[in-house]
C-alpha cells in the first residue's frame, strides 16, 4: 500500500471513494450525495485544491487503485484541520484508516504542522470513535450545509499541550494564540490571543470554529466572532483585558 499525494488522475476515483463512503456512514439519500460530490470535489474543485499549498490531498493506492483518501487543510503556521477521511467500505477493518491518517500527520509536520484539528459528522459513530481512540478530545460543533440540509459536525483537537504560536494581526503586529488557554464558545472554543510569546497582556482571542481573530467585545463583556457567529459569553467581567 502506498500513501502519497493526490494527483489529478486520481480525481474520478476520488470522487467514487467518497460517494461510496458517504452512502455507508451517513443517512443521506442519493441526491444529497452527488450533490456534495459535485460541489466538493469535481474538477475544477480538485484542481484547485490540488494547486493549493495549504490544501492536503492525501490517498491509498493499492497497486493503482485508490481505496481511500484524506482531505485536510492548514488554517495557521503549524495549524490545520483534517476535514474528510474516506475509506472505501469494501476495504473497511484493514486499517488502511489508520495508516492514511498517520501518513496524512506525517506530510503535515513536513509542513511544521503540529497542531491537528478533526471534523466529523455528529451521526457517524465510527468516525467520532476514531478521533476518541487517538487522544482526541471534542472541543465544539459546527455545521456543513449538504444539498441544502444543515448537519452537525462534531470538532475535535488533540489533549497535548501546544502552547502560544505566533500569528500575524489585522494591524500588521505579531500575536500570539495560545491553544492551551482557551473558553467555551456556542461552536468552538476561543484561544486566548496574547500580544507577546511569554507575556500576560491579552490581545483578542483567537475563533477556532473558523481560525480568525475575534477583537470585538461589547459592554457585558461578550465576544462574538465576525466570520462566522461563534459567540462566547463571559463568565466574568474582563473587558479590561481587551
Amino acid at each position: 500500500m502506498e500513501f502519497r499525494r493526490a494527483r489529478p488522475a486520481d480525481g474520478p476515483a476520488i470522487r467514487d471513494v467518497a460517494r461510496r463512503s458517504l452512502g455507508a456512514s451517513y443517512s443521506l439519500g442519493p441526491q444529497a450525495i452527488t450533490s456534495a460530490i459535485e460541489e466538493w470535489y469535481d474538477e475544477d474543485r480538485l484542481a484547485t485544491m490540488l494547486s493549493d499549498p495549504d490544501h492536503v490531498l492525501f490517498v491509498a493506492d493499492d497497486a493503482g487503485q485508490v481505496v481511500a483518501f484524506s482531505e485536510s487543510l492548514v488554517a495557521t503556521a503549524n495549524t490545520a484541520t483534517l476535514l474528510w477521511l474516506h475509506v472505501d467500505p469494501a476495504r473497511r477493518g484493514e486499517g488502511i484508516a489508520t495508516d492514511l491518517f498517520e501518513a496524512t500527520r506525517g506530510a503535515l509536520e513536513q509542513l511544521d504542522v503540529m497542531n491537528l484539528r478533526g471534523r466529523v459528522l455528529a451521526e457517524n459513530t465510527g468516525g467520532n470513535e476514531f478521533y476518541g481512540q487517538r487522544g482526541f478530545h471534542q472541543v465544539g460543533t459546527d455545521t456543513v450545509e449538504i444539498d441544502g440540509e444543515s448537519y452537525v459536525e462534531n470538532i475535535y483537537a488533540e489533549s497535548e499541550r501546544w502552547g502560544r504560536e505566533a500569528i500575524e494581526a489585522p494591524d500588521s503586529r505579531t500575536v500570539y494564540v495560545d491553544h492551551d488557554n482557551h473558553e467555551r464558545g456556542s461552536k468552538a472554543t476561543f484561544h486566548v490571543v496574547f500580544s507577546e510569546r511569554e507575556g500576560d497582556d491579552r490581545y483578542g482571542y483567537f475563533c477556532s470554529n473558523c481560525n480568525t481573530l475575534a477583537l470585538a467585545m461589547d459592554s457585558m463583556g461578550r465576544i462574538e466572532c465576525e466570520s462566522c457567529g461563534n459567540v462566547r459569553k463571559p463568565v466574568r467581567w474582563d473587558a479590561a483585558y481587551m
